[in-house]
């Protein structure tokens, strides 16, 4: 399969390095430096594009992307107020995109248990609160994550007490809130890669849900497998249609 990388930074250069162990090929790289290049003219080189840019430039490459008819994984996020948009243009022209706030295999699994877990706490909500705390390296700019974005959304989905998610910092926050909001807590310490915890706390015990990455693989790899399975299809989809887990 030959992949046109979007966005070539650390996140890019593993994503590289995965594809070829895979046996695929990269035509085209893209980033600030050569941006002039993403064209379709060059999109017409791959049979699919994986985007891990950055949130100024994602909305232009999707849109390249949808006009040149080159299958799209986008891993970036900070963008899911234009999803709508995206979609129609997407479904318009006929091509195809895939977005996900994280492709790791583990996090998506990660991603059912949680709905799981919060639907059958729901039953026990008069006895549980529930929160949620994240921790990334200290380049990582944006909080909440978009992993945990669509855990805490998941949560909100099943678990009637919560009907908005509301990121703080712990350090600077010192507001009251109601008890209809899902506090998600982020912390930025040294380098660490992405750590997700759903708590679940009574006067009698704690529950706690948490997923640790050891590195960016699992991202890289979830890319690259996702590349490989909408390869031929048209449409608009979700990770989470890729990962179709049966309990």
């Amino acid at each position: 399969m030959k992949i046109a990388l979007l966005g070539y930074g650390k996140m890019g250069k593993m994503i590289e390095s995965i594809a070829l162990d895979r046996g695929h090929e990269i035509v085209l790289t893209i980033d600030q430096d050569n941006s002039h290049e993403l064209t379709p003219e060059n999109l017409s080189k791959a049979d699919v594009a994986i985007e891990f840019s950055t949130p100024d430039a994602v909305m232009n490459n999707i849109e390249e992307c949808i006009k040149s008819r080159t299958p799209l994984v986008v891993g970036t996020t900070g963008w899911y107020g234009n999803l709508q948009k995206v979609k129609d243009e997407c479904e318009a022209v006929g091509s195809t995109v895939m977005y996900g706030s994280n492709f790791s295999v583990g996090v998506n699994i990660f991603f059912q248990i949680n709905q799981q877990v919060a639907k059958i706490m729901n039953q026990f909500s008069d006895q549980y609160d529930v929160g949620m705390e994240e921790i990334h390296h200290i380049h990582k700019l944006d909080a909440p994550s978009g992993t945990a974005i669509t855990i805490a959304e998941d949560i909100i989905e099943q678990f009637d007490q919560k009907t908005e998610w509301v990121a703080i910092n712990v350090d600077d926050d010192v507001t009251v809130h109601p008890p209809n909001h899902l506090i998600i807590e982020s912390y930025r310490e040294g380098e660490v890669p992405g750590t997700h915890a759903v708590i679940y706390d009574s006067d009698v015990d704690r529950i706690e849900l948490k997923h640790i990455a050891h590195g960016r693989q699992g991202f890289a790899l979830g890319a690259v497998l996702a590349a490989e399975w909408i390869k031929g299809k048209t449409g608009f989809y979700s990770v989470k249609e890729m990962y179709d887990f049966k309990a």
